[in-house]
């Protein structure tokens, strides 16, 4: 905007003792109750999990939650509003409908959970393709205490402040509206930051003070201040289709890998082996838990001192034996590349004192054997090539777990069912012991996805 007199105004508005600048963004308070209202979240998913949540908003986890909210003086006050249940009205639909109730706590968990803008954008475009009646944009409330850098709080006043200061025509009721609105915070908030601040609570604070009239603001009009709003509502509306099609895809690749691993976990933990899944997808939502539950949060010391430990770690699942060494290690590759997923396996291999790691397993589609067979076979590979390690396909898995399960004893089960990669001439893997600085060359640059 770079607009002299707005600098003025907002300086004006740190300096009033009565402006929310004052009231409330340095209020002590504030942050504190910041970690209260994430616990308070975190309770509402626990009980929405567990079938537990109320089926009115009078007493349940969520009004506690609300109530914290809605002390948070000005900017805040009837932020319950949009969450009271009102009968006659059937909404919000949150407290009848099952489906409605887990979408909404699948929102919150996920929104808890994450750390990025991106997760936090399309945690509110899932929210808003289930349509849940009666309850749109307030809850970008409840994620302002998650990711105050992310997520601005939105109400009826800071939308008539943002719409009077930009010419915007932002309206209540719809996330794409918000989505909007905050694509135009950003930069307004990245102009003034030496007034404002990260914490995107100051800048909603301003607008929400110009919208309720403590600097009444004349309303921008004009053809200018009309169609940058209705450009960026209009980007909002094709990205948010474009992804939601991105998403779907990826949501259908990602739910079958971690359903693969949950499938892993289970059969490795029925066998009798502790369990490690990847440190990067253990927090992932599988079933009515999370993928990492009962199984390891930490590897056995030998494993955890290697030096390929880090990379170790995100091996996507590790079935360990009562003596803490590596039994049987499983890469799930849906669409990616095998080299990562074969380079991780060489540094287990590699990496541990003594060689103790064996039982390699690339999991994948059927479709994707021939693949899978030409890639291990090409030059790059040819390091690695008395690696013991076996084609295990989603088939074998799916139709065979369950009795491998009940009648099965140790790694017989799985190994019936995984086919060898490596030629049956290779030399076997272990028989020249350990060489720990071979990973690095396993792919030669030219080979490199």
């Amino acid at each position: 905007m770079n607009q002299t007199w707005l600098g003025d105004l907002i300086r004006h508005w740190r300096d009033d003792d009565g402006a929310t600048y004052r009231t409330w963004f340095l209020w002590d308070a504030r942050i504190k109750n910041f970690r209260s209202i994430r616990r308070g979240l975190q309770e509402v998913v626990a009980e929405i999990k567990a079938d537990t949540f109320a089926n009115a908003y009078r007493g349940s986890s969520l009004e506690t939650v609300l109530d914290s909210i809605a002390e948070q003086r000005q900017v805040f006050k009837g932020a319950d509003h949009a969450f009271m249940w009102k009968p006659k009205l059937r909404i919000p639909d949150i407290y009848e409908n099952r489906a409605n109730q887990m979408a909404f706590g699948s929102f919150l968990d996920t929104c808890v959970c994450c750390n990025t803008e991106e997760h936090v954008i399309e945690a509110i475009r899932t929210l808003d393709r289930a349509t849940i009646k009666g309850l749109g944009p307030a809850a970008a409330n409840l994620l302002y205490f998650l990711h105050p850098t992310i997520a601005p709080p939105f109400n009826t006043a800071i939308v008539r402040g943002y719409n009077a200061l930009t010419g915007a025509d932002v309206r209540l009721g719809r996330w794409e509206q918000y989505l909007a609105m905050r694509r135009g915070i950003l930069p307004l908030n990245a102009e003034f930051r030496n007034l404002l601040s990260n914490d995107l609570g100051a800048v909603a604070g301003f607008l929400f003070d110009c919208g309720s009239g403590r600097y009444p603001i004349p309303a921008r009009s004009g053809t200018d201040a009309i169609d940058a709003w209705r450009t960026d509502l209009e980007q909002i509306r094709n990205e948010t289709a474009a992804e939601s099609k991105a998403a779907a895809a990826a949501r259908e690749a990602d739910h079958t890998h971690t359903e693969i691993q949950g499938w892993l976990r289970d059969l490795g933990r029925a066998l009798g082996y502790n369990v490690w899944i990847a440190s990067n997808d253990g927090a992932r939502s599988y079933e009515a838990g999370r993928l990492h539950d009962g199984c390891l949060r930490a590897l056995p010391g030998t494993i955890a001192a290697a030096a390929a430990a880090d990379t170790i770690k995100l091996i996507d699942v590790l079935w360990i034996g009562a003596d803490g060494e590596v039994a049987a290690a499983f890469e799930v590759e849906h669409t990616t590349s095998i080299y990562s997923g074969i380079v991780r396996m060489l540094d287990l291999a590699l990496g541990i004192a003594g060689g103790s790691a064996k039982n390699f397993f690339l999991v994948a589609p059927d479709d994707r054997e021939a693949e899978v067979r030409a890639q291990f076979a090409r030059p790059a590979f040819s390091r690695v090539s008395g690696l013991d390690l076996r084609y295990l396909a989603y088939s074998e898995l799916r139709n065979h777990r369950q009795s491998i399960a009940r009648f099965g004893e140790g790694l017989k089960g799985v190994l019936a069912i995984a086919r060898p990669l490596a030629p049956a001439s290779a030399t076997a893997f272990h028989a020249a012991g350990p060489h720990p600085q071979s990973s690095p060359a396993v792919v030669d640059a030219e080979d490199r996805p």
